[in-house]
Parts: structure tokens; sequence; C-alpha cells
């Protein structure tokens, strides 16, 4: 719970204050049962409507200094948890931008999302809870207790025997309920996973008509959740029950022990009786808050897990600036995904000047997109060193770095919002003569113009209402405002047609040509106009050349070339 006292800390004036009105508010309950006793024992025994008038109307104030406290508390309470619930997920939010695919891929997106929606929930609950309930309610029962002995000393024995009963009552719980909400939270995670994953792939879904497989994994999720929330609640609704029936035989037996008691002391009695209800009533309630308090260490705990989570790659504590223009070179470079046995690119070597484009083609799987997220420092070599310009990119500032570098990914992602405000991702502050620039190269502009809104059209989340190969243009339009020295095109073009293809890497060509172009291809007809080519087959290079060399000197590369284009490589 560390966690959460620091964020309390944060707000300690908004904090303190709701605790004093709490304190005010918990002391006018406290007084109540006392002045009905002084009514009942000097006023209705006697008929004294002067007694009873004088008593009732110090009882009216105090429950308007009550009434007043409680909407302050209720005041301050609300602000500092919204606060601290907001501030929370705002930390986790830029403490996730702070990791690498690395951290993202073990912690899993869906769990994150749970740990900044849901965990975060339940702390601001918690923290709400404290400051209007939690913290009366032992201060309430404490007073109760104090004032029962003060009245009825013959009382302690009993209140002794309850309260010890009630302790460990409230520990038994701690205790069965910290591992349930774990797993409750566990669960959550697993069915916001096959929610995600379903939602991501509808498309694939439909088209393989698997719905039904689907409501399978759905359904199989659910049910887990729910008979993780059953056993958690069930444990934890047999708590306040007990804590009930310990409370109201300590009752019980308090109006036995005084029965004997004078009448004149009836009104005392009465006092005891409420006193006893109260301290009956904070107990339920410190019972029910403890099962938030335990539900709050549960979340508080999967929430440190990112905040303490330490990148798996290293910032240079001394950065360097360069300008970049454009030179990449691999030396021996060795990579290997956290927790596989198998390596994902083995002993790559090559070089590419300012300027130049390099073709990278081979089969599925060869390693040609792990290769390229290299550059941008998407992931780190396991062995070896990524150069630009004679930088080790481990050496280089993040931000110089990627600002340098722009990638389009085979699977465009766009925002929801306009088309406008998707192409200035890549440059804020593009002006329209820049905008018009790149969407043209990139064969954007005659789609986009012959939309009624043009450039002010309205996406839906990931652009779904356009085809993929619109997506593709405009993907790579964004990424050519931003003007960069290195681009990376990762099959950005699979889903256009052969002749807009073309002419998008024609415009490329002219009007990008000093930048360094990495350009991953299946088509062998895509890379066969670069400078040189790269051919990749199980995280190794097969070779390195222009077109007509690795025709005439990689089989691999006379393999793809047989398949697609057909005939004999060397015709």
């Amino acid at each position: 719970m560390k966690l959460v006292f620091h964020y309390i800390r944060k707000h300690l004036g908004s904090f303190i204050a709701a605790m004093i009105f709490l304190c005010i508010e918990a002391t006018a309950d406290l007084l109540q049962p006392t002045f009905m006793g002084y009514i009942v024992d000097n006023g209705v025994k006697d008929a004294n409507i002067g007694q009873i008038m004088y008593y009732g109307a110090i009882m009216l104030g105090i429950a308007a200094v009550g009434a007043f406290s409680a909407v302050m508390r209720n005041i301050f309470s609300c602000r500092t948890s919204q606060y601290i619930g907001k501030e929370l997920r705002g930390d986790i939010y830029r403490k996730v931008q702070t990791l690498s695919f690395e951290n993202i891929d073990r912690l899993q997106p869906s769990s994150i999302i749970t740990r900044i929606t849901n965990d975060v929930t339940q702390i601001q609950d918690f923290t709400s809870s404290s400051m209007r309930i939690m913290i009366k309610m032992p201060i309430t029962c404490i007073g109760a207790i104090a004032l029962i002995i003060i009245k009825t000393p013959q009382q302690i024995p009993v209140m002794i025997v309850t309260l010890i009963l009630a302790v460990i009552i409230i520990m038994v719980n701690m205790k069965l309920g910290y591992p349930r909400f774990s797993n409750l939270q566990k669960k959550l995670d697993k069915l916001n996973n096959v929610s995600r994953e379903f939602l991501t792939s509808i498309r694939v879904v439909k088209a393989f008509n698997a719905e039904g497989q689907e409501q399978e994994k759905f359904e199989s999720a659910s049910e887990d959740l729910s008979k993780a929330s059953i056993s958690t609640m069930r444990i934890m609704a047999m708590f306040p029950a007990l804590i009930n029936l310990v409370v109201n035989l300590g009752i019980v037996v308090l109006l036995w022990i005084t029965q004997s008691q004078a009448s004149s002391e009836i009104g005392q009695i009465m006092a005891a009786v409420n006193y006893m209800t109260q301290v009956l009533f904070s107990l339920s309630m410190v019972s029910t808050i403890f099962n938030t308090a335990v539900r709050a260490m549960a979340s508080s705990k999967r929430v440190s897990e990112i905040m303490e989570e330490i990148p798996a790659q290293i910032s240079p504590k001394t950065p360097i600036f360069p300008n970049i223009r454009g030179e990449i070179s691999f030396e021996h470079v060795h990579f290997s995904y956290a927790g596989s046995s198998r390596e994902s690119l083995n002993q790559i070597d090559f070089h590419i000047m300012p300027g130049e484009t390099l073709g990278i083609i081979g089969p599925t799987g060869s390693g040609k997109t792990t290769l390229v997220n290299l550059v941008p420092r998407f992931y780190d070599a396991t062995k070896g060193k990524v150069l630009i310009d004679g930088h080790n990119i481990n050496t280089i500032d993040e931000q110089t770095l990627r600002t340098a570098v722009a990638v389009v990914p085979q699977k465009a992602l766009l925002f929801t919002g306009t088309i406008l405000d998707n192409l200035r991702w890549g440059k804020r502050d593009a002006t329209e003569e820049e905008i018009t620039r790149a969407t043209k190269i990139a064969c954007a502009d005659t789609f986009v113009t012959a939309m009624k809104d043009g450039y002010n059209t309205q996406l839906g989340q990931g652009g779904v209402n356009l085809s993929g190969g619109q997506k593709q243009r405009l993907s790579l339009a964004r990424a050519l405002i931003r003007n960069p020295r290195i681009l990376i095109l990762d099959d950005c073009t699979s889903a256009l047609d052969a002749s807009t293809e073309a002419t998008v890497l024609k415009g490329l060509r002219k009007q990008a040509k000093d930048t360094t172009v990495l350009l991953i291809s299946q088509r062998i007809s895509t890379v066969m106009r670069a400078d040189r080519i790269l051919c990749m087959e199980n995280g190794t290079v097969q070779g390195l050349g222009t077109h007509q060399e690795l025709l005439a000197q990689c089989p691999t590369y006379q393999a793809i070339y047989a398949s697609q284009i057909g005939g004999s490589s060397n015709g």
C-alpha cells in the first residue's frame, strides 16, 4: 500500500481537511446517545418539559454540526480520491510509454489496460472509503467502547471478549480475502485479453465462420471470472454476519447483566445499548472496508509491478545528438526475443550509404521485420552493434534517433479523428503544401480529394471506413510528411495493385532521393529496382547485392524469383 500513501501525501492538505471534518462528525454521532440518556433520566422520568427541550435543542445542534461535517468530509474525500485516480492513471500511462517493446510483450497489453482502469478504480475507491468511512469507524467504535465502560463499568469483560472475537474474524477475513482478490484480477485480465483479441480480429473470425469457437473462449473466460468472483464473495459474505452475531450476543449479555439496575438508570442503559449498536455498525463497516482494502492491496501490487518495471533498454547516461544523415551499419548482430531459446537474427553484417535504397526480401519468418525494428531501437541487439552514421544507436538520444526515422508498418495504424489529424501525426505543424506533396507521392491525394469532406473526413477507430490500400497510402504519406533521414517500409504496399505500387515507389525514388530507405516486401517486383537487395532466410543473410547479382549468386533469391516470376532465373 506504499503506492497509495505516496499519492495521499501529494494531497495531504485535502486529506487532513477530510479527516478533521470526519472526526467532528464521529464526535457528533457519539454524543447523541449520551444526551438521549439525559432526556430519559432527567426529563421523561420526572415529566420535566424544560429538561426535554433543553437537551433536545443540544441534540439538534449536535446533529446540525454532524451533518455539515459529513457534507464537507464528502466534498474533500471525493475531490482527493478523484485527483489521486487521475494522477495514478496518468503516471502509469507515462511509465508505459517509457517501456520497450520487450517490457510490453511481457506485461501484455490487455493486462496493462486492466491495471490502468479496473485496478486504479479499486485504489481510488479505497482512498475515498478511507476518508469517508474507514477512519470514522474505528473512531466511533473506540469512542463507543470508552463511553460504555464509563457509563457501565461492569461491561468491561463483555467488551473485551466481543472485541477479541471481532478482531479474530477480521484478521481471518483479510488472510482469506487477499489471494482471492488477486486471483480475481487475473481472471479479469484473461477476459479482457479474449475480448480484445476477438474485437481486433473480428473480420478474420467472421471470414472463417468461427463465431462459435470465439464464443466458447469468451464463455470459458467469463465462467472462470464468475467462479473466482463467487468464491471470493462467498468467503467475504461470511464475516459481516459473524461480526453481527458476536456483537448482538454482546448486547444480549449487556442487557442480562444490567437487568437488576434501578429504573433511575434506565437512560444510562439505553445509552449503553445505543453505543453497543454503534460498535456493531462500526465493526460491520470495518469488515466491509477491509474487503475494499484487501482488493486495493491486490490492485496496488499489480500497479506497482508496472511502476517498478525496469525498461529493458538502458538509456545512455551521456547521450549524443548527431545530425543524422542516414548511414546504417550492422556489425555481427544477433538477436533473440525475451524467453525464446531460438535466435531470430544470426550474424547480420551489412552497410548502407545515406540515400541508398535497400530492398529486403525473404520467406515468411526469415527475420525481415525483426531486423528493421533494431534501427529505431524498438529492440536492442543481443550481440553485435547497430551503427547510424558511425555511432552506436545505444549512445544516441532516443528522441533524436526516432525523429530521424519513420516507420510504415504492413498493418496501417490510423487513429480516430480526421484524415488531416492522422497525417499531422508525422509532423504537428505540417503546412498544407507539405501535406499535399506527401499525399501525392503516396498516391493518396486522389481518393482523399474525392471524399465529400476531403482532408476533414472523419475516420473510425483504426480507419475502418477505408480500404486496406487507402490506409496503407495514408500511413505512408504520414511518414513522408516528417521528411525522415531513414524511411522503413515494412511491406507497406502489400494491399496496393502493381500499377499503384510502381507509381508510389517511383515517386519515392524521385522525391526522397536523399532518404535512406529500407524496403521490405514479399514481392520480388517491388525490391528488384532497389540499389541493393538483402535476401534473408531463417534469420541469416543469404545474399546482398543487386537484382542481377543475386540472380547469379543466391539460391534463395533464385527460388523466390522462380516462384513469383516463373521460368529459369538465368533466363
